[in-house]
């Protein structure tokens, strides 16, 4: 193809249109009009020789070669992106910014409040979002700039994805204070529920997608055992409060074990068996990794994380995890 017919706005338009699938929404990530946008493409299809998106229904559904080309693309604008950045130095004082973060509510509930009172006192400009789990494909969020940070268990994310281990999330069981099997049984709080009374007590869990079983069923499996699932809800804080008023018993992280028995009639057990939990990781674009807003936020995140202390969990070896 003739480089000559191609300039750096097509480039723009090009990206933004792999990004939003949508003639209109490129022009406003972009700040054109939709004539102009449309114009961008016409140009794009003669200097590639392919229609690069065909419509279906509302959206503009990328060919082949349109696909093959988005991350060449952004690589080639992140870097163009990177060779003219200002060479002052980042001040968070003078941000303004919203950040948007995605993760279970164990974040939003624990880490978030301390979080924003840290940033608010350093940057007054940054303000945030937190999107649930269930939200949706994290490498696509990242990708539609829809999510800046994902807060999650490992995940099978795009080469593209950055991310960095945060802590350890080792699982405890918890129960109602006054839960009458576990009294009946003499188990007091910290010790371990015994096997035959684990599986067979009513059990709730935390599942973003209904299903009704987890990594604790698994292993179970594994020995031939079962447990009485009964109650599947979207949120650790959920399962919490229908254990604090109900016969389950439920596996949680045990962070969040921990700050829940703070304000709920729960006690917290040991599990029967040892499972172990993996680490929970930081995602985000490849194309943020140097941009300083962005590597200055994920820094205020790892220290956060370990002034809370969740660190100090990784070496716990007998955990449930679901």
């Amino acid at each position: 193809m003739n480089l000559n017919a191609l300039d750096l706005n097509l480039v723009r338009v090009l990206d933004a249109l792999l990004r939003e699938k949508s003639v209109t929404r490129a022009g406003e990530q972009i700040g054109l009009s939709q004539p102009a946008v449309s114009a961008a493409l016409n140009r794009l299809r003669h200097a590639l020789n392919d229609q690069l998106f065909v419509r279906r229904g509302n959206d503009m559904v990328p060919t082949p070669r349109a696909e093959s080309l988005a991350e060449p693309v952004r690589a080639a604008l992140r870097e163009i992106e990177r060779a003219f950045r200002p060479t002052t130095a980042f001040d968070p004082g003078r941000l303004e910014r919203t950040f948007t973060f995605m993760g279970a509510d164990f974040f939003s509930m624990l880490l978030m409040p301390p979080f924003a009172a840290r940033i608010a006192r350093v940057a007054p400009g940054v303000s945030f979002r937190f999107l649930d789990s269930a939200i949706g494909d994290v490498s696509r969020l990242l990708q539609e700039d829809q999510v800046d940070v994902a807060l999650e268990r490992p995940l099978e994310v795009a080469e593209w994805v950055s991310s960095v281990p945060l802590f350890g999330s080792p699982f405890a069981v918890i129960a109602a204070k006054d839960n009458i099997a576990l009294r009946q049984a003499g188990i007091s709080e910290g010790e371990q529920v015994p096997l035959d009374l684990f599986c067979e007590l009513p059990h709730a869990l935390r599942s973003i997608d209904g299903s009704m079983s987890g990594f604790t069923d698994d292993a179970l499996g594994r020995m031939g055992r079962t447990r009485r699932v009964m109650l599947a809800l979207p949120h650790f804080q959920a399962v919490a409060l229908a254990v604090a008023s109900g016969p389950y018993l439920a596996a949680v992280p045990r962070q969040f074990a921990t700050a829940a028995a703070k304000s709920l009639p729960i006690g917290i057990y040991q599990a029967p068996i040892a499972i172990l939990s993996p680490a929970v990781r930081m995602y985000w674009h490849a194309r943020r990794d140097e941009e300083p807003p962005h590597r200055w936020i994920r820094e205020q995140i790892l220290e956060e994380v370990a002034a809370l202390g969740f660190k100090d969990w990784d070496g716990i070896e007998a955990s449930v995890s679901d």
